[in-house]
């Protein structure tokens, strides 16, 4: 286990058990997004099935010497303690507030309420770090990513989703704070830019773009979908009912599964995973 007071300088445990920076800085994520999202996350074939994706990829791109991954922006905690689960030794570090209080009630032993900046990692600290569904909150996308390079440990492992193709832009990018969606191709660009050496990159969700496409995006072409209505089909979107449709579906997220297992990409889904190094 890492100790948190060796590698960051701007730190404070709380009675609560979790550490907090003792500066602000403001994200481009929803205040009440964590607390919308801690009630679907449990029953949602999308949260269950990226957590199984990412650990899936983990396994077979560990952390150096089984190092500690950070999971920056992450949220309610559910990542983090599905790679908590399957082994893995994990800090989540997450800016809100009420993020930080769902993870803890989860059960995580290691939580910051903190961005990179405010926590103030020593340079060259973080043995791993995830960033899931992170990346596309960030307006400069490229200096973010060199700012948490400069905090991470030669060889150390980066672990990304972000959503996929710019033409499915919805008025649901809009309100969850997105700057941008991105293909394979652009978000490999970005990481190396940033310096960072990409070791595999696939899409998941083969299945998402087409009714993303008919029911968020051509909606909001069309000037049938507002942001304020998007909080109203969350829940729905999320959510999977019974019948023999459900089989199918199974099958269907789990031989992306076995793809990953296997270290075989796919080329084409609603969402981009990568593996990248600090080479």
């Amino acid at each position: 286990m890492i100790d948190i007071q060796e590698i960051s300088t701007g730190l404070q445990l709380g009675n609560n058990g979790i550490w907090y920076s003792k500066d602000i800085e403001s994200i481009s994520y929803p205040s009440e997004s964590n607390d919308t999202c801690f009630i679907i996350e449990e029953n949602s074939f999308w949260f269950k099935h990226r957590n199984n994706c990412i650990t899936s990829v983990a396994k077979s791109y560990p952390p150096e010497n089984n190092g500690t991954i950070f999971d920056i922006g992450g949220g309610n905690g559910f990542v983090s303690l599905g790679l908590a689960k399957s082994g893995f030794d994990v800090v989540l570090v997450e800016p809100g507030a009420a993020g930080a209080t769902n993870a803890k009630q989860r059960g995580l032993s290691n939580v910051i309420c903190a961005t990179t900046n405010t926590a103030k990692f020593k340079p060259q600290s973080l043995p791993a770090v995830g960033l899931f569904d992170v990346i596309e909150h960030i307006e400069d996308d490229v200096n973010f990513l060199k700012s948490v390079r400069a905090i991470m440990k030669t060889n150390a492992r980066l672990y990304v989703t972000v959503p996929s193709y710019r033409f499915l832009w919805s008025a649901e990018d809009i309100a969850a704070g997105h700057f941008r969606r991105y293909n394979l191709n652009a978000i490999s660009k970005v990481l190396q830019s940033a310096g960072f050496q990409v070791e595999f990159s696939s899409y998941i969700f083969r299945f998402l773009p087409l009714p993303v496409y008919l029911l968020r995006t051509l909606p909001y072409k069309l000037g049938l979908s507002k942001t304020e209505q998007v909080s109203n089909t969350t829940s729905r979107d999320h959510a999977v009912k019974g019948g023999a449709g459900v089989s199918i579906f199974n099958t269907l997220l789990q031989s992306e599964i076995n793809n990953l297992n296997n270290q075989k990409a796919m080329s084409f889904g609603g969402s981009c995973l990568l593996v990248a190094k600090n080479a």
